[in-house]
């Protein structure tokens, strides 16, 4: 596309500016910027600018109708690791190793981005939180594919496979291919291994101007994990899910060290519950923590932000003392692909946007670089679970926080869901499955360390002992290795003995 032609089209949208230091630039910025720029559609970009603007300025929501309209997810619907008995949870686990050994089951990675309050330039798979082992998230989670395939083999005879479809953005897709064939794909195969890009689209300031970044690029950002859907088709998954006979799919978030690949449990109570769309929840820690609440808004299932609800309707309490409004949302879900493909093909545009206020780097009118103190400009998100309203069956499934939630967000000097207390989570678990199996430990002098079987959230085990996700996915199959060990801390069980 000539540049008039792109002039033109920047005019129609109402962004001419972004052409400003157009005889500035060198030959090959100006074919690198005409390129990036003729995949803008006039049309769809005014539209954009126009939402975004519309959209942060008139934020101000009825939190008190919000709250008026909101219920409990029915007691009927909603499955839990805490209040289930160990035969159905067992019943539950079968099926979904049934599922697993049938090549019906894939996990797919929500890994598009940037990781910018880690403070690390590259994607958050590829971090370390200082493990004994050094491993890092990319690393943890395909281990635990491999023990999850391992499981469901060995209990129904069939060698199966689990596909992990890792969607990424602009910012990670190079670096992480890059770093898996680097690590040989951490020993799975390549070709389960299926990367694909999610949308950019522009950042806008708050009187709707596109965002330039650089002289010669447009300030561009994800669409959100809801750009899931769009990139589902954008990158023919659901064909590719077909071909290999996929019918179930477990969703989660790139940055919690204790997600359960393809748990067999959750992917089995949704699957005998005949679900569409489910979600695992943990139990709020208190009224006001900040996590979004699955709940029913009009009689539909959603997500209800922290920050959309009224403080009294957050202590709600019901007959048995417990928060009315519980269900803390995780980004971790299930589906089945004909509701992704009901989904791409009828609702992906009803989904809503979302308005993040962010800072954004930027050039000015003279052409300095500046990197704003505040937020100056608006990206537009979608979210995964605002498709829960389209369900024809959602279900909820409560797991324990200590076993399966501990998220990193944060660069280290925060309190929460930083580097150390995502290693002290995964740390903590592998030692409470160390005594479970019946394990002792002693200090480097040979004497024995007491051992401690409540620990609270922010304090530390009293040894440090790493359990390799090759040798056991959730705990199990310890005691012929463990029981009645004397262990030295600190301790890393990579599948040899003690």
């Amino acid at each position: 596309m000539s540049f008039e032609e792109t002039k033109s089209r920047l005019e129609t949208a109402g962004q001419a500016h972004i052409l400003q230091f157009w005889s500035e630039l060198s030959f090959d910025e100006r074919h690198t910027f005409l390129t990036e720029l003729s995949q803008l559609e006039p049309g769809e970009l005014k539209e954009h600018c126009r939402r975004a603007a519309d959209s942060a300025n008139s934020q101000s929501t009825s939190q008190d109708l919000l709250d008026q309209r909101m219920e409990p997810v029915p007691p009927e619907f909603i499955g839990s690791v805490r209040k289930t008995d160990q035969k159905t949870l067992i019943a539950w686990e079968d099926e979904g190793f049934l599922q697993i050994s049938k090549g019906k089951v894939a996990v797919l990675l929500l890994a598009g981005g940037q990781g910018t309050r880690l403070g690390v330039p590259y994607p958050k798979g590829m971090y370390s939180v200082g493990l004994p082992s050094g491993k890092t998230l990319y690393q943890i989670q395909a281990e635990r594919i491999q023990k999850v395939q391992q499981l469901a083999e060995q209990k129904h005879g069939s060698k199966c496979t689990i596909p992990w479809y890792i969607m990424t953005s602009e910012f990670t897709l190079e670096p992480t291919e890059r770093f898996f064939k680097e690590n040989h794909f951490f020993g799975l195969n390549p070709s389960d291994v299926f990367m694909f890009e999610q949308r950019m689209i522009p950042a806008v300031t708050f009187d709707g101007k596109v965002i330039l970044e650089k002289k010669s690029k447009i300030a561009m950002a994800p669409d959100g994990n809801g750009g899931l859907y769009q990139a589902l088709v954008d990158n023919k998954v659901l064909e590719d899910m077909e071909k290999r006979g996929v019918q179930y799919l477990h969703v989660y978030c790139v940055d919690n060290i204790l997600v359960k690949m393809a748990d067999p449990v959750f992917i089995g109570f949704c699957v005998q519950k005949d679900a569409d769309c489910g979600a695992k929840v943990v139990e709020k820690a208190y009224p006001a923590e900040p996590v979004g609440v699955v709940c029913r808004v009009d009689g539909v299932y959603q997500v209800v932000e922290y920050s959309e609800i009224q403080p009294e309707t957050a202590e709600l309490r019901g007959p048995g003392g417990e928060l009315l409004y519980s269900a803390g949302n995780i980004c971790n879900h299930f589906f089945t692909r004909d509701f992704l493909k009901d989904i791409t093909e009828n609702f992906r545009g009803q989904l809503k946007q979302h308005v993040a206020l962010k800072k954004v780097s930027f050039v000015d009118k003279e052409g300095n670089q500046v990197k704003p103190t505040k937020p100056n400009g608006i990206k537009m998100e979608k979210f995964v679970f605002d498709v829960f309203q389209f369900s024809r069956k959602f279900v909820a499934f409560e797991v324990l926080r200590e076993e399966e939630f501990s998220p990193l967000k944060n660069a280290d000097g925060v309190p929460l869901d930083t580097p150390t207390t995502a290693r002290r989570s995964l740390l903590a678990q592998h030692y409470r499955w160390a005594l479970t199996a019946g394990a002792s430990f002693v200090d480097s002098s040979g004497e024995p360390i007491p051992p401690k079987h409540s620990l609270a959230c922010d304090e530390d085990p009293p040894v440090m002992c790493e359990i390799s996700p090759l040798v056991s996915y959730f705990g199990e199959g310890l005691e012929s290795v463990l029981k009645q060990k004397a262990i030295r801390s600190p301790f890393v069980l990579d599948g040899k003995m003690p």
